[in-house]
């Protein structure tokens, strides 16, 4: 039997939050999968958190105890405990009001973190005043995202890394997803982010995991979010038993 998308509760739509964040940050571009469903992208967070494989990898890329540290595009925060208590301050950067609320309840018991309003071209932070700054699929999609790395290697202090998340388009179940769902071969768009990253300088790391969840019924849920229908319920019928699959990821890390 092919599973329809399940309803999760706190899924809100919040239209109406857009246009203010697109009139404050002309760079930020609405993200349904995470900001349409929060709860769901939630569950896709903690999914990828069972392995810890990609926060290894960044933390060996850029270790950041005692450090300060930016999560670039923290959505609703879920990755600043992640660093509180462990470096010297944490911040939150999110330009959707929705998101950036939430991020401020997540961050409001954890010692010295805060979450601000900004984007990846508009960081509210002075010049060399961060460590190491982290992007999870948050902007930097190249090519054209150059405005927003200039902005990165403002604020970071010289030394610094920036660690940006991408999906690995070559490697994993998930990146078979990824070519089911896409208008352009992923092959291809791979090509252009490697190249794109290399020309600055960037240190690709490859990183091997697994979205691993707590049921079908949430693997079910965050593959509605992430792909077409009709691609989420074709790998479902194919894979009948999975509570989970394979992913690929690629870091690229940027010293200032």
């Amino acid at each position: 039997m092919i599973e329809a998308t399940p309803p999760v509760a706190g899924d809100q739509p919040r239209a109406g939050t857009r246009s203010a964040a697109r009139e404050e940050f002309s760079d930020w571009r609405f993200a349904p999968n995470i900001g349409g469903h929060p709860d769901r992208y939630e569950l896709e967070n903690r999914a990828l958190d069972q392995a810890g494989h990609v926060l290894a990898a960044m933390r060996e890329l850029a270790p950041w105890a005692g450090r300060t540290i930016v999560d670039l595009g923290c959505g609703t925060g879920y990755w600043l405990h992640r660093y509180a208590g462990e470096a010297a301050g944490v911040v939150g950067i999110e330009p959707d009001p929705a998101l950036r609320a939430a991020a401020r309840r997540a961050a409001a018991s954890l010692p010295g973190t805060e979450v601000l309003a900004g984007s990846a071209e508009h960081i509210p932070l002075g010049e060399n005043s961060v460590d190491v700054i982290h992007a999870r699929f948050a902007y930097f999609f190249p090519p054209g995202t150059d405005a927003g790395l200039a902005e990165v290697l403002r604020v970071l202090r010289p030394g610094g890394y920036l660690v940006a998340v991408d999906n690995d388009y070559r490697w994993g179940e998930f990146s078979g997803l990824l070519a089911a769902s896409a208008s352009r071969p992923p092959l291809a768009t791979a090509t252009v982010v490697d190249a794109w990253w290399r020309d600055r300088g960037a240190i690709r790391h490859e990183v091997r995991s697994r979205l691993d969840f707590a049921s079908r019924r949430e693997l079910s849920a965050v593959l509605h979010i992430e792909f077409p229908a009709s691609v989420a319920r074709d790998w479902l019928r194919r894979h009948p038993v999975s509570t989970g699959l394979s992913y690929g990821y690629v870091l690229f890390a940027v010293r200032a």
